[in-house]
């Protein structure tokens, strides 16, 4: 993994969600994180597609990767398949459910 990609994960896991409290990455909701040239593509979902943070939440990705110096440009593309289940999330993620 490059050192950009690090970075760019490490502001993902800025990113709360605010219903649960968990950060984005943690919660599986990051499927794909490409990076070329300093401008970065994420794929991500949500935890329902009615979600009524939709814009809260992609808006703080997009906030907390263009505070990184190495990030021009950030494109957010929000897929509903496959759908967010409760398996995706990393174990601590599910440790502060209180699920393991």
């Amino acid at each position: 993994m490059s050192a950009v990609k690090d970075k760019i994960i490490e502001q993902l896991k800025q990113v709360l969600d605010p219903e649960l409290g968990i950060n984005v990455y943690d919660l599986g909701l990051i499927y794909d994180i490409q990076e070329k040239n300093g401008k970065v593509m994420i794929t991500m979902t949500l935890t329902t597609p009615g979600c009524p943070l939709h814009d809260s939440i992609t808006s703080g990705v997009r906030h907390a990767l263009q505070k990184l110096d190495e990030v021009s440009e950030v494109d957010i593309n929000l897929v509903w398949e496959p759908a967010w289940n409760p398996s995706m999330m990393s174990p601590e993620a599910k440790a502060l459910l209180g699920w393991e």
